[in-house]
Order: C-alpha cells, then structure tokens, then sequence
C-alpha cells in the first residue's frame, strides 16, 4: 500500500484547492512573510508560464517558494553556470528553489598543468 503524502496533516489536493494566504498559514515564519509581501514579477511569470506550459519550464528565480500547484512539474533552475533540472515533490512544499540546484561542487584536483614547473609537481606532505 503506497504511503499517502501529508504536509501538516493536509493532503496534497487539499493543499491544492487553498489559497495562497491559507497556504502560506501552515509554513515556517520567513516563508510566510515572504508570502505575505507578495509574489515579485518575475515569480508571478514563472507561475504564468507553468501553467500555460506542459514542458519544464526554465527560471532564474532561485528565491520562489515551491507552492503546491508546482508539485509534479519539471522546473529548470539556474545555477550560475547552466540550468538544473528539478522534479518538485511533496516533500520540498515550502522550501526555495535554489536549495535544489547547488551552485557549488565539490573541488576535484588531478595532476599540476600544463605551465607547471617540475619541482611543482611532487608537493611536500608537511
């Protein structure tokens, strides 16, 4: 029996057919207020072209809060450098956009360059 998803004992339809002020009632404080002051812009032609658009659709607003009408789309958000692709779930009901594309990676050194001397090469240990 497949587990069914609740967001603070709400169910993912009834979060669906709430407004955005009742909505905005059951997240954390910042969320909330971030609500409460509005929708800038360009978070309000994200949400426009989503629902015009069954393709993902590609944003740099790293600072949208993920609302239950994206749940199940495919979002494309901007790094820094190229875009992530992202499938909303649940579970990211409330959070930002940006915590899902990283705009960092981990550093991985391989061997010196191509200018490097050879002294450059063998490094000390201490």
């Amino acid at each position: 029996m497949p587990k069914i998803f609740l967001f603070k004992g709400k169910t993912l339809e009834e979060l669906q057919k709430m407004s955005l002020e009742d909505f905005s009632k059951l997240l954390p404080s910042r969320q909330r207020r971030s609500l409460k002051r509005g929708l800038t812009a360009r978070q309000k032609r994200v949400l426009e072209n989503m629902r015009m658009s069954s393709k993902p659709v590609r944003t740099h607003a790293r600072d949208m809060i993920i609302l239950p009408e994206m749940v199940g789309r495919k979002m494309m958000v901007h790094n820094g450098k190229e875009f992530v692709a992202i499938d909303v779930v649940g579970d990211m009901l409330g959070h930002r956009l940006g915590e899902f594309s990283l705009t960092r990676r981990k550093v991985m050194h391989s061997a010196p360059g191509v200018g490097a001397t050879r002294s450059s090469k063998f490094l000390p240990l201490k």
